[in-house]
């Protein structure tokens, strides 16, 4: 009998969508995955400006205008997991990970999905506040969600739902020692804070923060992920 299909879902950072994963998806492929990705709300070919756009409002109100993003694709990711299950034979656990905005989507959605079971991520964060982010240089500010923004916050906010993280799920967080745009920070408090809830499972939180790099995808870093992916969890 034909053993069912691991699943890797990948996400891009930033509002790039599933074209822009296609090296990833194809290694992923090569070490015997089904690999997919998906365009988010708000991402790809959802977009509905250029990150040359978005950027700017995103600094000046980050609540207001990506906390919306992180919690719509977050949900959307559990529609891709079922889609998988039915249509491709894909079974749990699901392995999930992406690169800055991808990989925080991937984190909240294996707070929400018990049967996702392993992530990786590049340059991303469970803390959905970013204390110490920068652009350009300057310090973001707090900025203030709407009602809308605040309701996903409520609920899907990793780091403020420890509890969701019950089925301990291996996550692995591969961080700029230098990145002042997603500190380093967000993932070592996670992982510190995740401690009593993984108990004797902490081999399975793993943070590497790597000198001198600051918000950059290195070649190291993607190793890094596939191995973890490869890893007896």
């Amino acid at each position: 009998m034909e053993a069912p299909a691991r699943l890797a879902l990948w996400l891009c950072g930033g509002i790039s969508g599933m074209n822009a994963a296609a090296r990833e998806l194809d290694a992923l492929a090569d070490a015997g995955f089904v690999a997919v990705s998906f365009d988010s709300w708000r991402r790809g070919t959802r977009a509905a400006e250029t990150m040359a756009e978005l950027f700017p409002r995103g600094m000046a109100n980050f609540p207001h205008v990506v906390w919306p993003m992180l919690g719509n694709a977050a949900l959307e990711a559990l529609r891709i997991l079922d889609w998988a299950e039915t249509e491709l034979g894909a079974k749990p656990p699901f392995f999930g990970g992406g690169h800055s905005l991808g990989g925080d989507i991937m984190i909240a959605a294996a707070g929400l999905d018990p049967r996702i079971g392993c992530v990786a991520t590049i340059n991303s964060t469970p803390d959905w506040r970013r204390p110490g982010m920068r652009a350009d240089g300057k310090l973001v500010g707090p900025g203030t969600p709407d009602a809308y923004a605040q309701w996903f916050y409520d609920r899907l906010d990793p780091i403020t739902h420890l509890a969701a993280y019950a089925h301990k799920p291996a996550m692995a967080f591969e961080c700029g020692a230098d990145d002042d745009h997603v500190p380093a920070d967000g993932a070592q408090r996670f992982k510190a804070l995740l401690a009593p809830v993984y108990g004797t499972a902490q081999n399975r939180l793993r943070v590497i923060c790597h000198a001198g790099i600051g918000h950059e995808y290195t070649p190291e870093m993607w190793q890094n992920c596939m191995a973890w992916f490869r890893e007896p969890h």
